[in-house]
């Protein structure tokens, strides 16, 4: 009995926020493994801000998803059939495997995961590629120290939450940034964070003159535009500013905004850096040790926002990161 294969599939290149039309909802019959490969069905797939990104044809440290190809996603699958050595049925693999019902791979770029340690979807966020962001972000880019002041733009979500905590874990100050009461409350009364200032509500300039009465140490930035540049008016001397994302640009028809406060970085001898995570692939293991270490000891606290569905939900799964709709990490778990 031949098994069906739904994909989603890039039909055109977005302008500005990416449309229904843009995709194209495929069907055919699935793959059978050859030999060193090994078939599998996928269980959680991964939704991440820089998937916007990856529809653009322009110069990027990925090359763009192209025209008809099966979009880019990182996904938890199950394996069914095997002929590669190092995989059987029933193991569960986390990899690149694209937004697909099923999937036949070599292995290169896959990592069998432990479920019974873990959820499926947190290996595609505390334990995957947003943890692995938080951790190498603050720890390495950001060179955070104990006892400082830290600031994140995006908190509520997938990386944002864990930068955070791994921050409060470091005996940090932490101030985060978030849209709505909701989100701002989750922050505070649930993962610790010292403070929280409602972007939506609130003068962000005012408030982190309030909240950073001493200065920023280190701005953990992932959604650029004018929250950026507020933070870079509160600087400590010698301060990092983080580069991790620009959610608040992705979906712009006209080009990026650049920080016109850019000149801080000069008056406070800081500096600005941006990163990409994929960089820090041989340290990997030991970024997840730690991060399961704290979720052990309680410090901290998993955030994961769950979609159920089929694959024919992820155009509309993915929008709910440009509107602000998710809380911690984004998955579409498929039934």
């Amino acid at each position: 009995m031949s098994v069906t294969n739904r994909q989603i599939r890039l039909a055109a290149r977005p302008v500005g926020e990416v449309k229904p039309e843009d995709w194209e909802h495929c069907s055919g019959p699935a793959d059978e493994p050859g030999p060193g490969l090994f078939a599998g069905r996928t269980r959680v797939i991964s939704l991440d801000p820089a998937m916007r990104g990856w529809l653009d044809d322009r110069p990027s440290y990925l090359p763009p998803v192209g025209i008809g190809e099966v979009m880019r996603a990182g996904s938890v699958i199950e394996v069914t059939a095997s002929r590669h050595p190092d995989f059987q049925p029933g193991d569960h693999v986390v990899g690149m495997f694209g937004v697909q019902e099923h999937v036949v791979s070599d292995g290169k770029g896959a990592m069998k995961v432990d479920t019974s340690l873990a959820p499926p979807s947190t290996y595609l966020g505390a334990l995957g590629m947003p943890g692995m962001t938080a951790y190498f972000g603050l720890l390495d880019v950001g060179a955070l120290k104990d006892g400082e002041t830290v600031v994140v733009s995006g908190a509520a979500g997938a990386v944002g939450t864990i930068a955070g905590q791994i921050a409060k874990a470091k005996g940090c100050r932490v101030v985060g940034i978030a849209g709505g009461p909701e989100k701002c409350a989750l922050l505070t009364d649930e993962l610790g964070f010292d403070a929280a200032i409602d972007y939506r509500a609130e003068d962000v300039r005012k408030a982190l003159r309030h909240q950073a009465p001493d200065g920023i140490d280190v701005y953990f930035d992932n959604v650029g535009g004018d929250i950026l540049d507020a933070a870079l008016t509160r600087l400590a001397m010698h301060a990092r500013v983080v580069v991790c994302g620009a959610i608040s640009q992705y979906n712009n028809a006209t080009p990026v905004k650049g920080p016109s406060n850019y000149l801080s970085l000069l008056v406070r001898r800081a500096r600005m850096e941006g990163f990409v995570v994929f960089d820090y692939a041989k340290r990997y293991a030991q970024a997840a040790q730690d991060i399961s270490a704290w979720i052990g000891a309680g410090r901290i606290k998993v955030k994961e926002h769950v979609v159920r569905g089929s694959v024919d939900d992820f155009p509309e799964t993915l929008q709910m990161l440009f509107q602000g709709q998710n809380v911690g990490k984004l998955v579409l778990e498929l039934a």
